[in-house]
Parts: C-alpha cells; sequence; structure tokens
C-alpha cells in the first residue's frame, strides 16, 4: 500500500474528481447473433444474459480485457473478458479512453453491485437501463494510482482463484475416494476379504417421516432454530420438533442433483423438519455419519416422477444399503469426514479460508475506492 499512497501524494494530494460513467466511458450495446449460428467449437465467447457464455462465434465485436454488464436475465451482474468476445444485445460493454483503465471500471461498478441491483426493474425478465448504469459516479484518480489499484486488486482476485481451483480438486479428490471407498463388489482391507450384508434403509435407521410438521410462510413465527425443506434450511423458527443428529434426503421439489444423486443435507441440533424431506436417525450397528455419506452415491433418476420432482417414501425405505462390519464403517467415515470438512464446512478448511478472503478482499477494494473528493 506503501506505493499506493506515494502516488496518491504525487498526482492527486488535493483529491479526486468523482464523475458520471457515460461522462467518461462509452456504454456500447451489443449486437444480436441468432443462436443456431453458435456452437461450442467457435472461437469467441457470446454473453447475452449471464456471466455465463451463451455459446460461441466465430467473430468478435469487443476487445479483449473489457468490463460488460448484464441488462437482462441475470440484470446487474458485472464481468470482464480477458479474451475478444461478441457482445449480444442484452450485453453492455464498457468502452474506455486511454486515460481510464477498463479493469479499473470494473473493479469500480463491483463496488456498487448492490446500487445497481437495486436499480433493476423486477419483471418477468428483469431489466437494467442503459441510463441508470451511465448515471453511476465513480473516483477518477489519475491513470497510475488506477493502474496500482488493479494490480493490489488483481492480486486478491488471484488468491481467491487459487483457493477456488484448489477446493475443486479436494471435492474431486473426496468424490474419487467417497466412490471407491463406498464400492462394496469387490471390498478388500488389508488383503482381507470383508462381508457386506446389503439391506433395505429402512433397516439400517430411525425413519422420522411421521414426526415432520410443514408450516406455512405466513404462520411461522422467526425465532433460532432451523427450518428445513427439501434441499436444506428455508427458514428459522421459535421452536422446534427435533434434538440430536439427523440425515436429511430430499422428497419432493429439489431432491436430485445434477448428476442423479439424492439431495442430503446433515443436521445437528434443535431444528424443524417440513414433509418435503425424509428425516433419519441412528440405529444400533450402522453409523448414521456412514448412511450420509454413502446416501450421496447411490443414483436416484430411475426412482424420481412426477411433475414436481418425488422420492417417495416407499422408495426412499426400500434403497438397498451395503453394511460392512463397524470398524470398516468408522474407517470410512474418519476418511471422508476428513475431506468433506475440508471442502465443506464454513467454520474450517478451504471454505473458511475462501470466505475470510473474499471479505479481506471487499474490504480493501472499498477503501481503496474511496478518495477524498476534490474540491
Amino acid at each position: 500500500m506503501s506505493r499506493l499512497n506515494k502516488l496518491i501524494q504525487q498526482y492527486c494530494p488535493d483529491g479526486v474528481e468523482y464523475k458520471r460513467l457515460g461522462d467518461i466511458c462509452k456504454l456500447a450495446r451489443g449486437t444480436r447473433v441468432v443462436k443456431k449460428d453458435l456452437s461450442i467449437n467457435g472461437a469467441y465467447p457470446v454473453y447475452q444474459n449471464s456471466l455465463k457464455p451463451l455459446g460461441y462465434y466465430d467473430q468478435f465485436n469487443r476487445a479483449e480485457e473489457t468490463t460488460f454488464i448484464i441488462c437482462a436475465g441475470a440484470a446487474g451482474d458485472i464481468g470482464y473478458s480477458k479474451v475478444k468476445f461478441w457482445s449480444a444485445d442484452d450485453c453492455f460493454s464498457v468502452i474506455c479512453p486511454d486515460t481510464i483503465s477498463n479493469r479499473y471500471v470494473f473493479y469500480c461498478l463491483l463496488s456498487q453491485q448492490n446500487r445497481i441491483y437495486s436499480q433493476v426493474r423486477k419483471a418477468s425478465i428483469p431489466r437494467l437501463s442503459h441510463s441508470a448504469v451511465e448515471a453511476l459516479y465513480i473516483p477518477v484518480p489519475p491513470l497510475p494510482v488506477q493502474e496500482e489499484i488493479v494490480r493490489i486488486l488483481d492480486t486478491f482476485a488471484e488468491l481467491q482463484a487459487e483457493l477456488q481451483a484448489e477446493l475443486q480438486k479436494r471435492l474431486q479428490q473426496y468424490n474419487y475416494y467417497r466412490d471407491k471407498l463406498l464400492s462394496f463388489n469387490e471390498l478388500n482391507r488389508g488383503g482381507q476379504n470383508v462381508s457386506v450384508e446389503w439391506k433395505k434403509l429402512e433397516d439400517c435407521c430411525q425413519i422420522l417421516d411421521n414426526k415432520r410438521k410443514p408450516i406455512t410462510k405466513g404462520a411461522r413465527v422467526a425465532g433460532e432454530y432451523p427450518y428445513y425443506g427439501a434441499n436444506g434450511v428455508q427458514d428459522y423458527v421459535a421452536n422446534y420438533i427435533f434434538d440430536g443428529k439427523y440425515v436429511l434426503v430430499g422428497e419432493d421439489g429439489s431432491v436430485i442433483t445434477p448428476s442423479g444423486t439424492p439431495v442430503v443435507n446433515w443436521a445437528e441440533g434443535k431444528i424443524w423438519v417440513n414433509n418435503h424431506a425424509h428425516i433419519i436417525s441412528e440405529k444400533k450397528g450402522v453409523l448414521l455419519r456412514y448412511l450420509f455419506h454413502y446416501l450421496q452415491t447411490i443414483n436416484i433418476t430411475p426412482l424420481i416422477h412426477g411433475n414436481i420432482p418425488k422420492l417417495t417414501g416407499g422408495d426412499f425405505r426400500a434403497l438397498t444399503i451395503p453394511v460392512p462390519p463397524l470398524p470398516v464403517q468408522e474407517e470410512i467415515v474418519r476418511i471422508l469426514d476428513r475431506f468433506s470438512t475440508l471442502t465443506t464446512d464454513i467454520t474450517a478448511g478451504l471454505p473458511a479460508e475462501i470466505e475470510a478472503r473474499r471479505k479481506q478482499y471487499e474490504y480493501y477494494r472499498d477503501q481503496l475506492l474511496t478518495f477524498k473528493q476534490k474540491a
């Protein structure tokens, strides 16, 4: 930061001007492209209504190192392309003069993300107007100051990207070991074959579905206890109906992952569960934590039916579970819990580190982009 302070003292000791984005940069709307002309093999990404490319095209209409803003669909999302791309008609591109760093403008817009979202018109297709973006004010220090701010913030961004890449590798590692450890066709531990008994799920645990109670949103009283639905915590309420350790599996609604496995959550302590999630607790002979890991490997695609996807109670109870001896279950749980903590625990491991770095980045970004306004 000392270099930045020196640059500020050298170039703008009396403060900087805040200017309308529309007065210093051009906000260029993209050009429609026909979806049938796109392919996965095109040379240039096409951005339309999302930060995820709509497809790829053999032409480009924007240079590399360009900030863009989505104005319909995911309206208000801000992107930055390091490569040439095609900007479609729901994508505004920020074209800067030589005195303005495009990457600097990108960070300025990110620092005003909430304000940008507040300008989005809520409709069947959310939209952000050209004029709302042009009206944003940003500080405009001299170019050397902009470039030093970009260098600092890019360092934070690169660190976050490295941590995300490491987390992705750990997730892949967890999935690999989970599938390997929980594949019992030819189970072998230490050179000795281990006997495995296959049982119905209902014989491996206590199924507590008959104790669930739904509460309509209007009837809920706000409180400290998690209120679970099909895909996790939906709310917090003033009372609870379960107290202990449980595995929750989606029953209807969001019940299946893109890979075809059930939506599984671990819940602990005092909780409320509605009728959209199956709930199980431990029974002697089968560790609940073992079931938590194993249930995430089952392909339930053939069992899901209806306009609203549903895993019925009958199909849920009949799921077949391989049950090795307790010492083997304990070994599997020990290994997989270690990976699970590293990849999913928000208070420890990589997710906690990523969250800490994100907060640090946002703090310094807002600090670096706050200047004394020139009189």
